[in-house]
């Protein structure tokens, strides 16, 4: 009976270990498919260029994503009639988490180049898919 149950244990810890790495896939294209989705409700004409990470290092990937958290908050909604779907999917950009991997990046948000709405969400959109690989 002992073994029986250590067996249960044993086999219940590895298919938590291995489900567990999928789920993050799976929330990451979900997150991509959100920023595809708000790229057309963006105000792209007479806006605030956004500081936009572009291929950063491994060690810069917290960075960078904080950086296109901080830049969500300054995008604007196209027209009125777009701004619902856009308060609702800039809401669950804005509160993403991402785990920061330990190490120091020594860039901050304001050493990026400075772009438009939509280069700053397909800059982002970018970041994601290296993630996901």
């Amino acid at each position: 009976m002992e073994r029986m149950i250590i067996f249960c244990m044993l086999f219940f810890c590895s298919s938590m270990a291995l489900t567990a790495a999928p789920y993050r896939i799976v929330k990451y294209k979900q997150l991509l498919k959100t920023i595809r989705r708000l790229e057309p409700t963006v105000r792209n004409k007479d806006v605030e260029l956004l500081h936009t990470p572009e291929n950063p290092v491994d060690e810069c990937l917290f960075t960078a994503v904080t950086c296109f958290q901080r830049g969500i908050l300054k995008l604007q909604p196209a027209n009125s009639q777009v701004n619902s779907t856009f308060t609702q999917t800039t809401k669950v950009l804005k509160n993403f988490t991402f785990s920061n991997p330990g190490k120091q990046c020594e860039s901050s948000c304001e050493s990026y180049e400075r772009k438009s709405p939509k280069e700053f969400l397909k800059s982002f959109a970018n970041l994601i898919k290296k993630v996901i690989r």
